[in-house]
């Protein structure tokens, strides 16, 4: 039930993997890798400072969007190991 919108979206803020909306939300979607598990998952590479960005970003993107602006959004990630194990993580950080 998910529509592509964009896909690594970019600007002066930084840089969104994916953007995708469904009946309810624009959902931003940050996507990472971890090839080496003694480094923590890869979800849990989405530092406060990745997510202060990826908010920002967004921020962006709903100003030069306008159709989005009453639209509700979440954040998700999606994280992924070498062994090509997939989760999906729905509203995986919260905005102020």
């Amino acid at each position: 039930g998910l529509k592509l919108i964009c896909q690594n979206y970019l600007c002066r803020f930084g840089e969104i993997d994916i953007i995708m909306n469904d009946a309810s939300y624009l959902i931003f979607i940050e996507v990472r890798q971890r090839n080496n598990p003694n480094h923590g998952s890869s979800i849990e590479s989405i530092t406060l400072a990745k997510q202060q960005k990826i908010v920002r970003t967004a921020q962006y993107y709903l100003q030069t969007h306008p159709r989005f602006l009453n639209q509700p959004c979440r954040f998700d990630a999606i994280g992924m190991t070498h062994h090509q194990t997939v989760t999906w993580l729905p509203n995986a950080f919260l905005v102020n």
